[in-house]
């Protein structure tokens, strides 16, 4: 085999491997529902239930890479706390073993015929539930496949003198060995492709077992640098949970390191034990390195979080997304006060709409991801809070006075207004995204009237709010007149815009995304008249 063709059958089996690992991660997302942000809300009451959710999801997306980044996604947003986001790292790195144990069971022989039933039941079926099983049949089939191929470009190594003194040097020096893994795996940015490499590898006989552990440790160091970009600009909590994910995994490298003759020892006797397969011996030696390291830093999880606070000073500011006033007990022994407490979160909803406004505003000017994906958790979290206060409500209709029941139709229609409005402002971040995916540009002009109106559009949510709050008469009256201003503007920049069309200063795709966006702001202008209406009309009332 010349070398063309190794380098061509190990970076297309590796290609095929990846797409393998992330088609079959999105076809079990997929199959389970989209209910990661549930799992990641109810399980991480406590660091061992944190540790539970992340191995949990690990799983469904097969990749602690894709759960750390969507852990510092929610760190980011103030969604989880920072304690809870390292109990969920500690799991995710237990949870990515669950790939090499897959890959442990050698069944690279039947890959083309899974990647077959797979194909069959994406192309001939229309049950979505039967296309998203058929999408991980497929990728599991691929997984094997791109490791066979790589296996192949492989196999010729073990006749090369040079490749032999590398190999006895990684057994003679276990850092050389760590330094490998650390860097292929930040190249790759996948240690569940670097480990399946490690497995073929061993399975091969082209390297010692003395050699692969240490490249293992390597592999969980490399792995830490999805999460370290994925912060890059992000919360200052986000940084933090990042820094947890790199801490945990050096400290792991580190102890293991200093342990390993007697680790080299333990998996020896497991493998010869258990009568295991050399894959499999991997796998093995990856699940008892996570699992250990989990158990041993998990105590220190407080002191984790103390460390990386002093690495990563700084203040974080957090709104919490979770329902903080609905209490149950309130619903039968006072069903006023359970209003009350509805009208509370609704505020706390109203705040968070706010929030999303502004990030928004923040992605139309800097085009930063970032901004996008907290504006979309937002938008969820207002959904989530939106069923909370409905189911509440409805809870509480029951056994309500007369009295409490135009305060009680009052917050349920502030609460949809509200919910509304997030899905305004999630119209908006898909507008920008549109714009930036197809490089539309827009006008100076477009970008400040855009700005002027967004302005405008906070103020009187903002007032709105407010008035609600305060049940102020006052504040929902003006309320009122900058809604008319919002109505008045957006007449006046559609007018402007048809100007900009008619002398060619911006293109139709421009005028399109422009007229869109201040659609959507008068739109949310109207929710926050409706808001205002509510006060006034109760206030008369």
């Amino acid at each position: 085999m010349n070398v063309q063709e190794m380098i061509f059958l190990f970076i297309g089996g590796l290609g095929i491997f990846l797409f393998g690992i992330k088609y079959m991660g999105d076809g079990l997302q997929k199959s389970a529902g989209d209910k990661l942000r549930d799992i990641l809300d109810r399980f991480t009451t406590n660091p061992l239930m944190g540790v539970i959710a992340g191995i949990i999801v690990t799983i469904l997306i097969q990749s602690s890479s894709g759960t750390t980044v969507l852990t510092i996604g929610l760190v980011s947003a103030g969604f989880m706390t920072l304690r809870q986001a390292i109990g969920v790292i500690m799991g995710a790195n237990i949870g990515t073993t669950v790939t090499a144990f897959i890959i442990g069971f050698d069944i690279g022989a039947y890959s083309l015929p899974i990647i077959a039933i797979g194909t069959l039941l994406i192309f001939f079926f229309k049950n979505k539930r039967i296309n998203y099983l058929g999408q991980t049949i497929f990728g599991f089939g691929a997984l094997f496949y791109g490791l066979e191929l790589m296996g192949d470009g492989m196999k010729p190594l073990r006749s090369l003198e040079s490749f032999h003194e590398l190999t006895a040097s990684m057994s003679d020096i276990p850092l050389l060995g760590v330094a490998i893994g650390t860097i292929f795996t930040v190249i790759v940015q996948s240690s569940s492709a670097t480990i399946g490499i490690l497995q073929q590898m061993y399975a091969d006989g082209t390297v010692e077992l003395a050699a692969a552990l240490p490249v293992l440790f390597g592999d969980n160091i490399g792995t830490t640098i999805t999460a370290l970009l994925a912060a890059i600009g992000a919360s200052v909590a986000a940084k933090r949970a990042a820094a947890v994910h790199v801490i945990f995994n050096l400290l792991g490298a580190i102890v293991f390191l200093i342990l390993l003759i007697p680790f080299t020892f333990a998996v020896e006797w497991i493998r010869d034990t258990l009568m295991l397969e050399p894959k499999m011996t991997i796998a093995f030696a990856h699940g008892m390195f996570n699992v250990t390291n989990v158990i041993i830093q998990l105590p220190f999880i407080a002191l984790l979080a103390v460390i990386v606070t002093k690495i990563v000073p700084g203040k974080d500011s957090v709104i919490d997304y979770k329902p903080q006033h609905l209490d149950p007990i309130f619903i039968q022994q006072s069903p006023s006060v359970a209003v009350a407490q509805a009208k509370e979160e609704a505020i706390h909803m109203g705040q968070i709409a706010l929030q999303g406004l502004e990030e928004t505003r923040q992605f139309l000017n800097n085009n930063q991801s970032k901004h996008a994906e907290v504006a979309y958790q937002l938008e969820s979290a207002i959904n989530n809070l939106d069923k909370k206060i409905t189911n509440y409500l409805v809870q509480a209709s029951s056994s309500i006075s007369e009295a409490d029941s135009e305060a009680h139709s009052s917050v349920v229609d502030i609460v949809r207004d509200i919910e509304r409005i997030g899905d305004h402002f999630e119209n908006i971040v898909e507008l920008i995204e549109y714009r930036i995916t197809n490089k539309v540009n827009m006008t100076d002009q477009a970008y400040e009237d855009m700005n002027t109106m967004f302005d405008l559009t906070l103020e009187t949510v903002s007032q709105a709010i407010d008035a609600f709050e305060n049940m102020d008469e006052e504040k929902a009256k003006a309320v009122m007149k900058k809604e008319d201003e919002i109505d008045s503007m957006e007449r006046k920049f559609r007018k402007k815009h048809i100007l900009r069309l008619n002398e060619g200063l911006c293109s139709g795709s421009a005028g399109i995304v422009f007229v869109d966006i201040i659609s959507n702001l008068e739109r949310i202008g109207d929710h926050a008249l409706n808001i205002a209406q509510e006060v006034v009309g109760k206030k008369e009332e």
